[in-house]
């Protein structure tokens, strides 16, 4: 007999102290489903949540797969569902005496605020807003909901979702919110609340006439039609432009799909016994262990996060300059308040992380929608995932993988100069909603800002309050400053998820978006283009480009305890890339290891480089090897300077030197007026100086005369430098401090040109032992992997080897035939079609440049087990690139100073993932 192949489940219910499914089934139910399930149905919660029932993540790929036509099964069991929950309400859907009225909202696995659509009040129309108006007794509270139901669903369903692009850009939303404003200015009107019930009707005959002028068909009277459409609605936001761009920043996979969830309304906006608000365990902004939110009296919840009204707080900690004067919940609904406080408790006790949690309160009824992980700025995850741990909530290891690797970055955005801050008078202030300084030129439009920054400038974005539609522009500023809404609202949110200097409800500033202009309370105006700072930690917007600094680590004590615990838990070491001493010291600060790449090449650069320069041009344009000995016996006491500095900033952990890398005509000047002076200094006649410039001339330069050819064609080039190093170790020892240096032969792909090199090493070594007396002077000599061939010949290699480091700046130029400086004009359009997943230079192929890595570590080790194996382009401190690092067994990796934080928790979460020994 066949076993009867069991139906698919779709739908999953909740509510009524029970849930078909739970916290853990975030991939099928998405975050928002499976956190409903979990407040109503988990036995130490059993919350108030007003029933309802998901449409899986599978419905929605189904539905994409089928031209948006649903599976079979999915009518029955959704009816089912449905069923389910007018039982518990005791209500009906679509009935005209006793109506449900219901809500279609959104859920993707992964938190994506404000990206995809919701629809609410749906079951509305001409004959059950009577039975609405009979039950609740107040016919005002029964056409605002009708009003927002018709604004919504013509919006996400009858728009967005049927594909119709708006004329003049103004979509139907729009102008159905310029309807509702022109009758508040006409009556003189401050909020949406101080309608009438008569001006509400009027202003639903209107909508409905004008939705029928614009898009060409009626708002449908029926509920089901209601029900469907709004389903579909939310499932097509799935693909709409803001979702899409949201995940492109996220790196959230499109394959994912999104849940839906229907469920049971429940009104904030009943009249003053009612109120809709979102709270957070602790506060986003900083992580400081207190309730945090904002409400509205008789409101919705879309009216909190779209930030038309100032919300007011939830308690006295919650409190801001905005908010100040305005009641707390906990004064207004005292019995509401201390429930919603426990809850809170509960919740972040049972999740054992920091809850954003949206709530209804109804008739004095309080009521859960949503719970989920909250979104935090990189300073509040640091304080947060310190604390828990310090309060044992949370385990050690916990706590390591509580903070993204980039969101370090965050606690090392500049600030804006606290001295000059002082002595200058800000012009406006509003909540700080996102943390550091930032500076930029005034914008006021998402598209103006995507424009404006893909020209190079560094913008802010200045608006009323921001939308879901504005995210590529928010995303390509500096900053966003925002004249309404609290911390709770769209911007902030975003904001502070995307760790971005912010400040919103700055109602010191009127915005003119006619003139492209705002006015400040102070009298001063600014127009678009003009310069703009602001401090997003205490909220202050300043005239003008202020100077940015750094901020000081050393005072924050829950970096400092996480970064304790990182460092217990890591098995990779993090080095840092130096140019300089002082990029050394920074480096060390910042918790590195060592110096994974030395550039000797960068003293000839910047501050001090005039004569070191001049030295190395003389040697450059020397027409024999004894004008070229002299000039780089000059030379050696400036190389040998700066070595020995490096060296003793990083106290016998170890320094790896890169030997002379650029081709030799990059130090060479190239106007005629730098010539005419080299030629002078140089006591040469410009017509030999050109001739021996032009001489050096290469057609393809990155493959040319550079790295280790320089070296074999003139060993005098490698003999000081290695004289520099060992000369400088040995003093260092002799002073009685550590040095260890690893000499690094650049640009290799045969072990002949490691033996060719070597043995001038060797010679020097026995020189510098016997002019300073010493027997030892402890060093390793490796060479940097950049060329596709050495990583082949890797087991050849190892035999003149002591360590490799992987070069995969060039390694990746070279594998892919792609010009790092050239990408520009076509990397975008690849990434955009998919061709590529990420760009190469930013994060290791792990499928191609990856594959010649791992070969070079196997094939070098077969020859040396011991071979010590790191990496010293940029890609050592992309957090993905570390992780893998680490599962191919790799000893260090090394990156930039500001880099090495995010490194060394990415290399701790590593050891957590992938498991295996130090």
């Amino acid at each position: 007999m066949t076993k009867e192949k069991k139906a698919t489940k779709y739908v999953y219910s909740f509510g009524g102290g029970k849930a078909d499914g739970n916290e853990s089934m975030k991939n099928l139910l998405g975050g928002k489903g499976a956190n409903l399930a979990e407040m109503a149905g988990h036995p130490n919660l059993m919350l108030p949540v007003p029933p309802g029932y998901t449409l899986t993540t599978e419905v929605c790929t189904a539905f994409y797969d089928n031209k948006k036509n649903y599976p079979a099964e999915l009518q029955g069991q959704a009816d089912a569902a449905l069923a389910a929950v007018e039982k518990i309400m005791g209500k009906k859907f679509g009935d005209v005496e006793n109506p449900l009225l219901l809500s279609v909202r959104s859920g993707a696995r992964k938190s994506m605020p404000g990206m995809m659509d919701t629809v609410l009040n749906i079951g509305l129309n001409e004959q059950t807003i009577e039975g609405v108006i009979k039950q609740s007794g107040d016919a005002r509270f029964a056409y605002d909901a009708y009003r927002r139901l018709i604004m919504m669903y013509a919006d996400v369903v009858m728009e967005k979702a049927a594909g119709i692009e708006p004329k003049d850009g103004k979509g139907i939303r729009k102008v159905l919110d310029e309807k509702l404003e022109k009758v508040k200015h006409k009556k003189g009107y401050q909020f949406d609340t101080d309608l009438t019930v008569a001006e509400l009707k009027a202003l639903v005959v209107e909508f409905k006439a004008t939705i029928i002028k614009v898009l060409g068909k009626p708002f449908p009277e029926d509920p089901k039609e209601q029900l469907w459409g709004s389903i579909g609605g939310v499932f097509s936001s799935w693909m709409g432009k803001r979702a899409i761009e949201y995940r492109r920043i996220e790196n959230i996979p499109h394959q994912w799909g999104t849940a839906v969830n229907v469920q049971a309304m429940v009104f904030g906006n009943m009249g003053d016994s009612s109120a809709t608000g979102v709270a957070f365990t602790r506060n986003p902004g900083n992580g400081e262990n207190y309730f945090y939110g904002e409400y509205l009296i008789n409101a919705q919840g879309e009216d909190v996060v779209a930030g038309i009204r100032t919300p007011a707080p939830v308690n006295e900690k919650s409190k801001n300059d905005q908010s100040k004067q305005l009641p707390t919940l906990e004064e207004v609904m005292p019995a509401a308040y201390k429930q919603l406080h426990e809850i809170q408790n509960r919740l972040e006790n049972h999740y054992k992380d920091m809850q954003d949690i949206e709530f209804t309160i109804e008739k004095g009824t309080l009521y859960m929608l949503q719970c989920r992980i909250g979104k935090r700025n990189g300073l509040a995850a640091v304080k947060i995932a310190s604390d828990m741990y310090n309060s044992k909530l949370i385990d050690a290891n916990t706590a390591v993988m509580r903070v993204g690797p980039n969101q370090l970055v965050e606690l090392l955005l500049p600030m804006l100069n606290p001295v000059i801050q002082k002595i200058t008078k800000p012009v406006a202030k509003g909540l700080p909603a996102g943390p550091g300084g930032a500076i930029g030129r005034v914008v006021f439009s998402s598209n103006d800002a995507v424009e404006w920054a893909s020209r190079g400038e560094k913008v802010i974005l200045v608006r009323e309050e921001t939308s879901p539609e504005d995210v590529d522009g928010m995303h390509k500023s500096q900053a966003i400053l925002t004249t309404k809404g609290g911390m709770t609202s769209h911007a902030a949110l975003v904001a502070r998820g995307w760790g971005k200097c912010c400040i919103v409800g700055c109602n010191d500033i009127q915005i003119n978006s006619e003139t492209k202009s705002f006015k400040a309370n102070d009298g001063t105006f600014i127009k678009e283009g003009d310069w703009l700072s602001l401090d997003g930690t205490k909220g202050l917007v300043y005239l003008g480009s202020m100077e940015l600094v750094d901020v000081d680590l050393d005072k924050n004590q829950s970096y400092k305890n996480l970064m304790k615990l990182v460092d217990k838990t890591k098995v990779i070491g993090v080095r840092t890339n130096a140019e300089t001493p002082g990029d050394a010291e920074q480096g060390a600060r910042f918790g590195a290891e060592g110096i994974g790449l030395f550039r000797t090449e960068h003293m000839f650069y910047g501050e001090g480089s005039d004569q070191p320069l001049f030295l190395l041009r003389k040697m450059i344009v020397s027409k024999t090897e004894k004008e070229r000995r002299e000039a780089l016996n000059g030379l050696f006491v400036y190389v040998k300077k700066d070595i020995k500095r490096t060296l003793g900033v990083m106290s016998g952990f170890p320094v790896t030197i890169r030997l002379l890398d650029p081709p030799l005509h990059e130090f060479v000047p190239h106007d005629k007026e730098k010539l005419v002076q080299l030629s002078k200094e140089l006591g040469i006649s410009m017509s030999v100086l050109n001739r021996r410039v032009l001489a050096l001339h290469e057609n393809n330069p990155m493959l040319g005369h550079r790295g280790v050819r320089l070296g074999v064609s003139y060993p005098e080039i490698t003999e000081m430098q290695i004289r520099a190093i060992f000369e400088a170790s040995a003093e260092l020892v002799q002073e009685g401090k550590k040095a260890m240096p690893e000499i690094m032969v650049p640009v290799t792909c045969s072990k002949n040109e490691l033996k060719n090199q070597r043995e001038i090493v060797d010679a020097v070594y026995k020189e510098t032992c016997e002019k300073l007396g010493v027997k030892k002077i402890p060093y390793l000599y490796g060479t940097m992997i950049e060329i596709p061939r050495a990583a082949l010949k890797a087991n050849s290699m190892a035999e003149e080897a002591d360590f490799f480091s992987f070069g995969t700046n060039d390694l990746t130029q070279m594998s892919f035939g792609f010009s790092r400086d050239d990408i520009g004009g076509f990397l975008p359009k690849y990434l955009d079609l998919g061709i590529l997943p990420d760009d190469p230079f930013q994060t290791i192929d792990q499928e191609g440049v990856g594959e010649l890595i791992k070969i070079g570590v196997e094939r070098g080790r077969q020859t040396k087990p011991n071979l010590k194996v790191g990496i010293c382009g940029e890609h050592g401190g992309d957090p993905e690139s570390v992780v893998f690092c680490h599962k191919i067994g790799m000893n260090y990796v090394s990156c930039s100073p500001f880099r090495v934080p995010i490194a060394r928790l990415a290399a701790a979460q590593a050891a957590l993932l992938f498991p295996r020994e130090k």
